[in-house]
């Protein structure tokens, strides 16, 4: 049983169509290319799946079951994490403070309350640790390389026990070094049974580690096949429409 199936996702913005008829299916411990020029879709349809707005038609189902997105908090209450370009880390906080950020442990003295910074140092360690990250619990963010910032967003997605995780350009303005490091992360989290839809548009990265590359051209699904089964050369072809379907 697939653990996420869309069916059929449109959206519109006005007169805008932004995906007409998309269909996708992705399963446990599946790493899913998503690649597509500039307007091509792909944020519209992560941001679906992700809750931040419900398709103007069409249906998603998670482990079979029929689902409706209205908010974010939609989704991750049901395993679906988001690590965004952005990131979103507080550069003045420890990594262990940005891994908790809104869900801090704290422990009580009588009638007060207080954060329970070295609960939380443990933990992160041990998320780090288990992602064979380098990435330490009391280093500052703003003093960390673009791949230990990624360990900090994916150990984040850990701690909320994410099944699906939606990655948008993770290895995008980072070193080669950097490169490799969060590439090791994705195959561990695949490893570890969780599925991931990696959008890049860095082809040597999505055929390093996905099992299969879907494409995206002005809102249309035109490829969907193992990675085995195709090349960057058709895969380019399909985002310029030189090919018109794979």
């Amino acid at each position: 049983m697939s653990l996420l199936e869309l069916h059929g996702i449109c959206k519109s913005f006005g007169a805008i169509q932004a995906l007409t008829d998309v269909s996708l299916e992705v399963e446990p411990g599946e790493v899913v290319g998503l690649m597509g020029d500039n307007g091509a879709g792909k944020s519209t349809l992560v941001k679906i799946v992700a809750g931040n707005f419900p398709p103007t038609s069409g249906t998603s189902a998670v482990d079979g079951r029929p689902v409706e997105f209205h908010r974010p908090v939609d989704a991750r209450s049901i395993g679906i994490e988001v690590v965004y370009q952005e990131l979103a880390l507080a550069d003045n906080l420890t990594a262990a403070a940005n891994v908790f950020l809104g869900r801090e442990l704290r422990r009580r003295f009588g009638p007060f309350g207080f954060l329970d910074h070295r609960a939380m140092n443990r933990r992160a360690s041990a998320l780090f640790a288990e992602l064979k990250s380098e990435t330490r619990a009391g280093d500052l963010v703003r003093q960390m390389s673009g791949g230990q910032r990624q360990a900090v967003a994916i150990a984040r997605t850990r701690l909320a026990q994410a099944r699906l995780i939606l990655m948008d350009e993770p290895t995008a303005a980072i070193s080669v070094r950097q490169v490799a490091e969060v590439l090791d992360l994705i195959r561990r989290l695949r490893d570890s049974g969780i599925a991931i839809i990696l959008i890049s548009h860095r082809m040597p990265d999505v055929f390093a580690v996905a099992d299969r590359v879907v494409v995206l051209r002005r809102g249309r699904k035109v490829a969907d096949k193992p990675v085995a089964s195709s090349s960057p050369e058709e895969v380019t072809g399909l985002i310029t429409g030189a090919l018109e379907a794979a």
